[in-house]
Formats: structure tokens, C-alpha cells, sequence
């Protein structure tokens, strides 16, 4: 893995990383799909997989509440409906949560090359802390942007713009990994590079990164 981000770094002349969560540190869209569909069941709401590919992958809850109730939201009037359905989410995935393969190796190799990390996810805290309770990761991590430090969540580049602004890097030499369309959309509106993994869409629709790979083992990973 050391190869791998000597690599990177003289591809994208970074000088930092920046992650999404859900998809990209762990492969969880299926779990937060089946949780979203589990909780609007009681509403009697139905939500197609392609929908929630669209409308909800990558977006904060509260983008995602407005699309289901289809009016404008205050991040209060959001909170108890996120706060129950993120309950659910975690009980379902609590003793199935791992990591993307190869992503030990990778925040390892990144550390001993002296490439500082950051998290920025559209996901709330609480979910957060259930990852790092669950992968032991947190060290990497000093920087964690989510949900509640930003009023516009991605495709807007506001979250990417402050994790770099935290990590006191220009976004030029910020390496985004994100799994999510609107993701992408985020980080390169910032003025990012971008390294998509296909855990939750196809590699034809995530053309717009700089790079694809299915996981982070060495092997995906083409120069």
C-alpha cells in the first residue's frame, strides 16, 4: 500500500485526503436503502431503489425529508424524523459493520507519509460515533465535518470547502474519495480531485472522477 499512495501523491499532488462515510469507509447504502425503506413503511410511503439512488444517496437527511414530504424543512422540524430512522439503521447494520477492504492499509499508508485526514459525510453524529465504536479508525480522523456544520449539503461544495479549510490544505491539494454521484459533484465544485469507489453506483456513472476502483486493495488501483 505504501507504492499506492507514493503514487497518489505525485498523481494529484495532495497533500491531504478527505472522505465521505456511508459507501465510501464503509459499504453500507444497501443497509441505509432497507432502513429507509423500513422506516417510511409506517408512514406508507414506497421508495424504489432508483429513487433512492437519485434522491437520497450522499444528501443529508433533511434534503432527503424535504423530497419525501415534498415542502422545505428547518433543520429542527427534520431532527426527530433523522433521529428515528438513523435508529433504525443502526440497529439493523450493528453486528454486520466492517470496513471497505483494503481501508486499514490505505489510512495506515496515508498516515506514515504524513497525509493528514478528514471525514466529511452528510451523515449525522451519532452514526459517526456507531462507526468509529465499531472500526477502530478514529485516530485518523481528527477532522470530522457532517450534516449539522453546513446549511447546504452536496452537491454543493460547502462540506468539501470546510474540511479543507479544517485541514488547512487548498483544495487543489485535497484527494477526495467519495462513492456517490452528488458526492463527486461536491468535491470537484470545490476544486478537487476525486477517487470513486463502486460500492453503491456503476463505474459509467461516476465518469467525472479522476479515478474508479472497486475497493481499496492495491490491485484496484491503476496508474
Amino acid at each position: 500500500m505504501d507504492e499506492i499512495v507514493k503514487a497518489l501523491i505525485r498523481k494529484f499532488n495532495i497533500k491531504a485526503a478527505i472522505f465521505d462515510l456511508d459507501g465510501t469507509l464503509i459499504d453500507n447504502n444497501a443497509v441505509h436503502l432497507k432502513s429507509w425503506l423500513q422506516y417510511l413503511k409506517t408512514m406508507g410511503r414506497v421508495v424504489t431503489e432508483e429513487e433512492y439512488r437519485t434522491h437520497f444517496n450522499g444528501r443529508t437527511n433533511k434534503d432527503v425529508l424535504e423530497y419525501i414530504f415534498k415542502k422545505e424543512m428547518t433543520k429542527e422540524e427534520a431532527l426527530p424524523y433523522t433521529l428515528e430512522k438513523e435508529a433504525v439503521y443502526r440497529e439493523m447494520y450493528k453486528h454486520d459493520i466492517l470496513p471497505v477492504e483494503g481501508l486499514l492499509d490505505l489510512l495506515h499508508a496515508f498516515e506514515k507519509f504524513g497525509v493528514p485526514m478528514a471525514i466529511a459525510t452528510s451523515g449525522i453524529q451519532p452514526n459517526i460515533d456507531f462507526m468509529f465504536d465499531h472500526i477502530d479508525i478514529q485516530q485518523y480522523f481528527p477532522i470530522v465535518i457532517n450534516s449539522s456544520h453546513i446549511s447546504r449539503g452536496k452537491p454543493d461544495p460547502e462540506i468539501y470547502i470546510k474540511a479543507s479549510q479544517a485541514l488547512g490544505v487548498d483544495p487543489a491539494n485535497c484527494l477526495v474519495f467519495e462513492d456517490a454521484i452528488v458526492g463527486i459533484r461536491s468535491a470537484k465544485a470545490a476544486g478537487m480531485k476525486v477517487v470513486a469507489i463502486t460500492t453503491t453506483e456503476a463505474a459509467n456513472a461516476l465518469s467525472t472522477a479522476d479515478m474508479i476502483i472497486q475497493n481499496f486493495l492495491p490491485a484496484s488501483f491503476q496508474f
